[in-house]
C-alpha cells in the first residue's frame, strides 16, 4: 500500500495501490458522501493477493482530495469520471477493470460510455442508471437524513456518530451490525479527512443523465452485484441494470443492504476475480 497526492484536471486526488502494477488493474471507486477507506485495506489486498494491481482513491470533496465550499461543488459527474481516467493515466495504467459502489457504480457507467477504450470490464455495486419508473429510496433513510440536518460537522463524535448510525440504517438483516467495525471506519475517515463536512457536496453535484439514458450501449463485460435489501437503491435497479446492459451478469446478495460487509467479501471478491479473469 502506498498513498500519493495526485494532480489531476486541475485538482489534487489522494489515491492508493496495492499489490503488482504489472498484473491486471482494478480501480475502485466509492459512492457518495464516502472516502476511499470503505473499501477497506483488507478487502484491497485480497483482491490484489488475486493477482491485481488494485487502486482506490478519494473522489473529490472527500478524504484528502480537493474540497469545495459546501454547497457549491465546482464540477460535475463528467469531471468526477474524468477524474478516474486521470487517476489510471497516473498509474500508467492503459486499460482498466472499473468497479464502482453506489454513486461509483454511476460514474462507472458514465466512464465505460465516455471513455471505452480504457476500460476492460466492469462491475457495478449497489447501483443504478436510475431509470425514472424505478422504486425510491426508503422512507427510513429520508427520515435518517431529515433528522440529522443539524449535525455539527466541527465535532468529530457527532459526526462518528451519524455515520455510524447512516451505516446502521442502511444495512440488511442478514447479518449482525458490527458496529465497532463501522465506528473504526468512521474515525479514520474523520482522521483522514482535509474537510468533512464538504462531503455533502455530493449531494448537489449534475450531470450524467447523457450518459445514464444510454447504459444499454455499454459494450464492456458487466457484472452487478446487488443486496435485496438495500433500502437507498432498491434492488429493483440492479435487475434492470443487468437486464439493460447487454450479457450483464447479476450477483444477488441475499439479505444484504446499501454495504459491502464483511460477510459478503468472499461472494463479492471471487464474483470480481473471476469477472475480471476473462476480459
Amino acid at each position: 500500500m502506498n498513498e500519493q497526492l495526485l494532480d489531476i484536471n486541475g485538482v489534487t486526488i489522494c489515491t492508493e495501490s496495492f499489490g503488482d502494477k504489472k498484473n491486471p488493474a482494478i480501480l475502485l471507486i466509492m459512492g457518495a458522501q464516502s472516502s476511499m477507506i470503505w473499501w477497506e485495506e483488507e478487502f484491497c489486498k485480497r483482491i490484489a493477493d488475486a493477482g491485481r494491481f488494485v487502486i482506490r482513491y478519494d473522489n473529490r470533496d472527500v478524504g484528502r482530495s480537493t474540497t469545495y465550499e459546501v454547497g457549491k461543488p465546482e464540477y460535475t459527474f463528467e469531471d468526477m469520471a474524468d477524474d478516474a481516467i486521470g487517476v489510471l493515466d497516473a498509474y500508467g495504467v492503459e486499460q482498466a477493470h472499473i468497479v464502482g459502489m453506489s454513486m461509483g457504480g454511476m460514474l462507472t457507467q458514465i466512464i465505460s460510455l465516455r471513455h471505452p477504450s480504457r476500460v476492460l470490464s466492469i462491475s457495478l455495486i449497489a447501483t443504478s442508471n436510475f431509470s425514472p419508473e424505478l422504486p425510491p429510496m426508503k422512507q427510513k433513510v429520508i427520515d435518517y437524513f431529515i433528522d440529522n440536518e443539524e449535525i455539527d460537522w466541527t465535532n468529530k463524535q457527532s459526526v462518528i456518530d451519524f455515520n455510524v448510525g447512516k451505516w446502521k440504517v442502511i444495512a440488511g438483516t442478514k447479518y449482525v451490525f458490527d458496529e465497532e467495525r463501522i465506528h473504526h471506519l468512521a474515525e479514520e475517515e474523520w482522521n483522514k479527512s482535509n474537510n468533512i463536512a464538504s462531503l455533502n457536496n455530493h449531494g448537489f453535484v449534475s450531470g450524467g443523465e447523457e450518459y445514464l439514458t444510454k447504459t444499454s450501449e455499454i459494450n464492456v463485460p458487466a457484472l452487478v452485484i446487488h443486496g435485496t435489501e438495500d433500502p437507498i437503491i432498491p434492488f429493483e435497479h440492479g435487475q434492470l441494470l443487468a437486464h439493460t446492459i447487454p450479457n450483464a451478469t447479476l450477483l444477488t446478495l441475499e439479505g444484504t443492504g446499501h454495504e459491502l460487509h464483511y460477510d459478503d467479501w468472499d461472494m463479492i471478491i471471487e464474483g470480481i476475480i473471476n469477472h475480471t479473469s476473462h476480459s
